[in-house]
C-alpha cells in the first residue's frame, strides 16, 4: 500500500512540475500576431541589404508568386529570382517599411503592406528614387517558418 501511495505521490510531483512549462509554449503560439510579421519584414529587409538578392530571395517559399508593377505574373521562387540580379548592384537600394500586418485566426496565414523606396542610378547616372507600396502574403511553413507565398507592389506617383 505504501509503494501505490508514494507512484501516485511521484506522479503527481511529476505532473505538477511538468505541465507549467508545457503551457507557456502553447500560450507563446497562441500570441502570434501581426507584429512578429511586422518583425519578420524587418529582418527580411536587412538580408536584402546585407546579401543582396540571395538575402532576399531566402524568404519566399518554393511555391512564391511575384506580382511586379506594369509587369506579368511569375510563378515559382525559381522564376522569381531571376528577376532579383538588381539586388546585387551596389547603386541600387531597396527599402521598405511595414505599416499594417496580421495574422489569420488559424494561425499559419497572414499578411503585410507598407511603402518602399527603391534608388538607383539612371541611364544618365544621376539618381532616381521611386516610391510605392507594397502587400506581402506570408505562410507558416510545415518546418514551423514563415516565408512569403505572393508579394505585390505599385509604384506611386512621382511628387
Amino acid at each position: 500500500m505504501k509503494s501505490v501511495l508514494l507512484i501516485v505521490i511521484v506522479t503527481l510531483v511529476i505532473g505538477i512540475a511538468v505541465v507549467p512549462s508545457v503551457r507557456p509554449f502553447a500560450e507563446a503560439s497562441e500570441k502570434v500576431g501581426g507584429e512578429t510579421l511586422k518583425q519578420m519584414e524587418g529582418e527580411f529587409m536587412k538580408a536584402a541589404v546585407e546579401h543582396g538578392s540571395a538575402g532576399y530571395m531566402s524568404y519566399y517559399a518554393d511555391d512564391a508568386v511575384e506580382v511586379p508593377n506594369g509587369e506579368g505574373i511569375i510563378t515559382g521562387k525559381v522564376n522569381i529570382a531571376r528577376t532579383m540580379g538588381f539586388l546585387d548592384e551596389k547603386t541600387n537600394h531597396l527599402t521598405w517599411t511595414p505599416v499594417g500586418a496580421d495574422i489569420s485566426a488559424s494561425g499559419d496565414l497572414g499578411y503585410t503592406y507598407g511603402n518602399y523606396e527603391f534608388s538607383s542610378l539612371g541611364k544618365d547616372g544621376k539618381p532616381v528614387v521611386e516610391h510605392g507600396k507594397y502587400t506581402s502574403i506570408w505562410k507558416k511553413q510545415k518546418d514551423g517558418r514563415w516565408k512569403v507565398v505572393l508579394d505585390m507592389g505599385n509604384s506611386s506617383p512621382a511628387q
